[in-house]
């Protein structure tokens, strides 16, 4: 009897606890997924209707017309091709030079590895500062050209050694035996090295999409001034500057008669969700790999 009391106050117990559980983490989740949904309920809501207020979890008058308005901006189609063109050659780029310096790193007979390693920690802490990078660019002339977005950052120390630490934990002998078998060090890495770097590889991809995808910085530092070389995430900050200064769409000359019927708020709510869409959609990919990749991966200098 006493057996079947104590079998009932833990079934109890955990019933109890499994409840508790799944309100807590349905809190958490409204939480977190609520500021993405009130940005798309006033996105998708009549312009007008929204200055009222009171959006929250959808909206009140459907439309498409925010997102009418801002693709029919010129300078916010260009800013999305430049950003997927840096997105995709960012990220392809900084795998490669990334992958095969760790390769190179994680060799027991590269001589030079600890200077080398050192050197690259070193960037980790110390930079030039932003007039020195500015100079050393204009001296590259690479302001006012595409690469400026893609090869002052093609190498990254940290991604560097992510990888190669990744590389150091997978055995060995696989490399001797490709060697035995008459593979140069350049099939080894491409062939052995790189498929089972899969996860990690992943990984860093996402962090170097998420940083191409949302960097503006360099757009007003360099190019800033070139209509044909603007990203998105810079064409969003000149939004948000206007619309915070109460005069949105200022020096968008291509929306500028259309601002008496579309309000600031709606347009910018509109333009961030798509600006974040692209990740959101990519990211479900990336996910299966991300955990086992950082873990992994663990740094070492």
């Amino acid at each position: 009897m006493a057996t079947n009391s104590k079998a009932f106050n833990a079934t109890r117990s955990d019933k109890v606890f499994d409840t508790v559980n799944v309100i807590v983490m349905a809190i958490i989740l409204i939480i977190t997924l609520y500021p993405f949904l009130n940005v798309l309920a006033i996105s998708l809501n009549d312009s007008t209707d929204t200055v009222r207020g009171g959006i929250y979890l959808w909206p009140r008058e459907f439309t498409l017309e925010n997102y009418k308005t801002i693709f029919g901006y010129t300078g916010l189609i260009q800013g999305f091709k430049v950003t997927i063109l840096r997105t995709v050659s960012g990220t392809v780029l900084g795998l490669i030079s990334a992958s095969m310096l760790a390769y190179t790193l994680s060799r027991p007979d590269f001589k030079s590895r600890k200077f080398v390693s050192t050197f690259l920690a070193l960037t980790m802490y110390f930079s030039g500062g932003l007039v020195p990078t500015y100079m050393l660019m204009r001296h590259l002339d690479l302001i006012g050209t595409f690469w400026i977005y893609i090869l002052p950052g093609i190498v990254s120390a940290f991604n560097v050694f992510i990888i190669r630490s990744f590389i150091d934990g997978l055995p060995y002998a696989l490399q001797e035996s490709a060697k035995l078998d008459g593979a140069n060090d350049f099939t080894i890495y491409y062939k052995v090295i790189l498929p089972l770097c899969k996860p990690v590889l992943a990984t860093i991809a996402l962090f170097l999409a998420v940083g191409q995808w949302n960097s503006w910085f360099d757009t007003y530092l360099y190019n800033g001034n070139k209509p044909h070389l603007t990203t998105l995430q810079y064409e969003l900050m000149k939004v948000l500057a206007s619309t915070n200064q109460g005069s949105a769409m200022t020096n968008a000359n291509d929306l500028a008669n259309q601002m008496a019927q579309i309000s600031p708020e709606s347009i910018k709510m509109a333009i961030t969700i798509v600006v974040t869409l692209p990740i959101l959609i990519v990211y479900p990919f990336l996910q299966r790999y991300f955990v086992s990749g950082m873990t992994l991966g663990a740094v070492k200098a």
